[in-house]
């Protein structure tokens, strides 16, 4: 007997969707999303500013996409996700649909319908994608785990109440806590 073939998504499937649903496409599987609560909007947003006037401050290059934004990982057309802040340094990979490619920072707020793809599934795709940096914004712990991929790796836990450092922004650190 045969075994039931399962449905592999394309982004057409993304695009397809009614107005208003979401979802994320990792690998050809998609992943609905819900809609997130109060606190992680607060937290994107104020995460969002703050490493935005930094970049203003410092006369970077680099800009900060909150979600939904559309970040297609890789050029097969079976990977799309939308993390709650995109940081994207090289231009070059944005057009009017999102951005083609890995962004250099990635930041998921997790939700607890989130837990278990901010923690592992996504956390293999953005490595092996090319992230150069990935923080998991845990509001239901307080704590905050972080990942450089560039170079040594490294990976450290914080809670909210730490001043914690951005690895590819030297001499800027965020203290969650302040933010709420």
């Amino acid at each position: 007997m045969a075994l039931a073939q399962e449905k592999i998504y394309t982004i057409d499937d993304i695009y397809a969707m009614p107005d208003g649903q979401r979802a994320e496409l990792i690998d050809g599987q998609m992943y609905m999303m819900a809609p997130p609560n109060t606190t992680h909007q607060r937290l994107v947003a104020r995460l969002s500013h703050q490493i935005l006037n930094h970049i203003d401050a410092k006369g970077g290059n680099c800009e900060v996409f909150p979600a939904p934004f559309a970040v297609f990982l890789n050029k097969d057309g079976s990977n799309y996700v939308e993390p709650d802040i995109s940081v994207i340094c090289n231009k070059d990979r944005l057009d009017d649909r999102g951005c083609n490619g890995a962004p250099d920072w990635i930041i998921e707020i997790v939700s607890p319908s989130s837990t278990r793809m901010d923690y592992s599934v996504k956390l293999f795709k953005y490595r092996t994608a090319g992230v150069r940096e990935y923080w998991i914004v845990n509001p239901m712990k307080k704590v905050v785990q972080t990942y450089a991929f560039e170079g040594e790796e490294d990976s450290n836990l914080f809670s909210f109440d730490d001043e914690i450092p951005i690895y590819i922004f030297n001499g800027l650190t965020i203290k969650i806590s302040d933010l709420l």
